[in-house]
């Protein structure tokens, strides 16, 4: 009998990475969990990743969302990037997500070049699965 993950008949597959120079994976580490809790298939790259490690991570891994973790401020030259290389390599049915210390002035601005939702400190963990779930859920039978 297979297992039922939210209304589709499989696990999806989550990549979560930590780009840049930013040291700090806690909150990564605790996401990656609630995650894997809710049901997800969760690959967690490890700390100082580059965008090119990221997007081969996603492509190795055929990942169906990837979660950006930022602390670092650096979110508006590595998001950015990330999206370039996704395009360049023809990944582009990837949900992106982003979580950290993300200004609320930047926000409009992830979203415009393609990131489908960000999280603050302070969002809670079934909030990010279930807003997670519903969107690759609703993504799926759109494909359909």
């Amino acid at each position: 009998m297979a297992l039922q993950f939210g209304t589709v008949d499989r696990r999806y597959r989550v990549v979560v990475a930590k780009p840049g120079l930013d040291g700090h994976d806690r909150g990564v580490k605790v996401i990656a969990r609630a995650l894997r809790d809710s049901g997800f298939e969760v690959i967690y790259t490890g700390l100082h990743q580059t965008p090119e490690q990221i997007v081969q991570a996603v492509i190795q891994e055929d990942a169906d969302a990837l979660g950006l973790s930022l602390l670092s401020g650096a979110h508006m030259t590595l998001v950015p990037k990330i999206f370039q290389l996704l395009k360049e390599q023809g990944v582009e049915d990837v949900l992106v997500v982003v979580g950290g210390i993300i200004p609320d002035n930047d926000i409009p601005l992830l979203k415009e070049i393609g990131v489908a939702e960000v999280f603050t400190p302070g969002s809670s963990l079934p909030t990010i699965s279930e807003w997670l779930e519903k969107a690759l859920d609703n993504r799926e039978r759109a494909a359909e």
